[in-house]
């Protein structure tokens, strides 16, 4: 079956250009050059120096690319799909953040619940009988994130602790799951959630939690290896809920999206996929061992960004370079790491030096 349109959901790993037309103000140097450098040559509002999973996703089913959904305003035509992620979202509610006194850290206020909001305003334009929205959306694939990331981010930057953040898993886990049913509710058949990367390989971590405790690293790539254990629970506990809305929910194809492991493979061999400058270093920064300076982060004053994006995988010490993105994208779609395997794409689309026969 023709797959027809995609709809995604998520944060800044999604994120196509709805933050930097939402107003928001927390991060606005995404809006311009070095971000977007390596693709688009400007910037979209992409989080990374390029294309985005979600890109490679819909370059491999011979669709657009999907469209920010706050370009609803300018008669923006979302026949072949629809992006409402946006960079900062996070799972839970904002309320629950500000009510931690977590909230000035917010990049946004928007949560998953808003762009589910957002969903159901756009779905009656686009079908009416429920017989119509069942033929609509077999023909849809739906991406679930990746989200959760950012609730876990925010008190992590402040130093609570990975034990204190661990209480949030479950209610992280429920609100992903709770969204996952609303959308087969409101008539999506195929859906994809992403597990969350392994946070201990980043260089906004590496830096604020750098210790010379060597014990604290994993001898084999660097990364912190209590914060890949926490990325591990947390997908742990996301397989479980998805199992279980499998059962409640069997008409419906639900894939884990395995993030973790896509993502690890080039962390663990680096040079095996071309990552000749690293895997932990920013391509952009301010300096410091990462090239993570939270006084001189990409895109502001005393950062510059490398002359080579692909050579990296990681872009500003948050987000992940073009290249990166673009080796988790092939180990999706060719079933590497999504299980249930998607739908095969049906045209043949080159990804770099690498190619999906669909």
């Amino acid at each position: 079956m023709f797959l027809l349109r995609i709809f995604s959901f998520g944060d800044s790993l999604a994120d196509t250009g709805n933050f930097i037309r939402s107003g928001a103000l927390a991060f606005p140097v995404i809006s311009k050059l070095p971000y977007g450098q390596t693709f688009f040559h400007h910037s979209t509002g992409r989080c990374s120096d390029g294309r985005l999973v979600i890109d490679f996703i819909a370059e491999a089913y011979g669709l657009p690319l999907l469209p920010p959904y706050m370009e609803h305003s300018k008669g923006q035509n979302f026949s072949s799909g629809v992006n409402f992620a946006i960079a900062g979202a996070t799972a839970l509610d904002a309320k629950f953040f500000h009510d931690r006194n977590l909230g000035s850290l917010l990049w946004t206020n928007k949560s998953l619940t808003d762009q589910l909001n957002w969903f159901k305003e756009l779905k009656s334009s686009l079908c009416t009988t429920k017989k119509d929205c069942d033929e609509y959306f077999r023909k849809s694939l739906f991406v679930m994130g990746e989200i959760g990331g950012n609730d876990y981010n925010y008190p992590l930057l402040v130093g609570r602790g990975v034990k204190e953040v661990r209480a949030l898993v479950p209610l992280v886990v429920d609100a992903i799951a709770m969204a996952t049913s609303m959308l087969i509710e409101e008539g999506a058949r195929e859906i994809v959630v992403p597990g969350n990367l392994p946070i201990g390989c980043s260089a906004v971590f590496l830096t604020i939690y750098q210790t010379p405790n060597k014990s604290a690293y994993d001898p084999t790539n660097g990364c912190l290896k209590a914060f890949n254990g926490f990325s591990k629970y947390h997908n742990n506990q996301l397989k479980i809920a998805l199992e279980n809305l499998r059962t409640k929910y069997p008409h419906a194809k639900i894939i884990y999206a395995d993030y973790y492991g896509a993502a690890h493979r080039f962390f663990h061999s680096p040079l095996q996929y071309g990552f000749e400058s690293g895997t932990l270093t920013a391509c952009c920064g301010g300096g410091g061992p990462y090239n993570f300076n939270i006084t001189a982060r990409c895109g502001h004053i005393g950062s510059k960004a490398c002359s080579n994006p692909s050579t990296f995988a990681n872009w500003d010490g948050i987000h992940l370079t073009e290249a990166s993105y673009r080796h988790i994208a092939m180990s999706l779609l060719n079933g590497t790491h999504t299980s249930p395997p998607m739908r095969t794409p049906y045209t043949l689309v080159a990804l770099g030096d690498a190619a999906i026969e669909m």
